[in-house]
């Protein structure tokens, strides 16, 4: 999958609208400007995981990209319970079972590590539920609009 696609990028974007009631991006762009906008040029990072087992990013914009520390191809690599160390795991996985109960989740707050193995704080993220037009449960995403150091 490349950044832009347009299939996934409606997929967030319905999603998201569905769910919380609000556009995700500016609501002037067309899908494409929309795509790139949230790839390129969004003020927060949006991360997304498919539904394996164990589930992998499938998704990470730039923004996302730079806070963790990956390159595109390295996140859509990753196993998305690697960007929390081992202790965090088990509430990571709380949380997205609350998400997935409850269709999305608003101002969490969890550490989460970088490829460099710092940690830091996201907060006031939003997780929600990735479905398509169908009803077809595709993943969840994560919209992290602030990060802050660990004291």
């Amino acid at each position: 999958m490349q950044p832009t696609d347009l299939d996934f990028f409606t997929l967030l974007d319905e999603s998201y609208a569905r769910l919380l009631k609000t556009p995700l991006i500016p609501e002037h762009m067309t899908p494409a400007e929309g795509a790139r906008w949230l790839y390129e040029d969004a003020p927060f990072g949006i991360l997304a995981h498919d539904t394996q087992s164990d589930p992998v990013f499938v998704y990470g914009n730039l923004r996302a990209q730079r806070l963790f520390g990956y390159t595109w191809n390295q996140l859509t690599a990753l196993p998305s319970r690697l960007s929390a160390e081992a202790p965090e795991r088990s509430e990571r996985q709380a949380f997205l079972e609350q998400v997935t109960r409850e269709g999305y989740v608003t101002g969490y707050r969890g550490i989460r590590v970088r490829k460099s193995g710092e940690r830091f704080w996201i907060e006031r993220a939003t997780v929600w539920q990735l479905f398509d037009r169908d009803g077809v449960h595709r993943g969840q995403a994560a919209m992290i609009p602030h990060v802050s150091d660990l004291a």
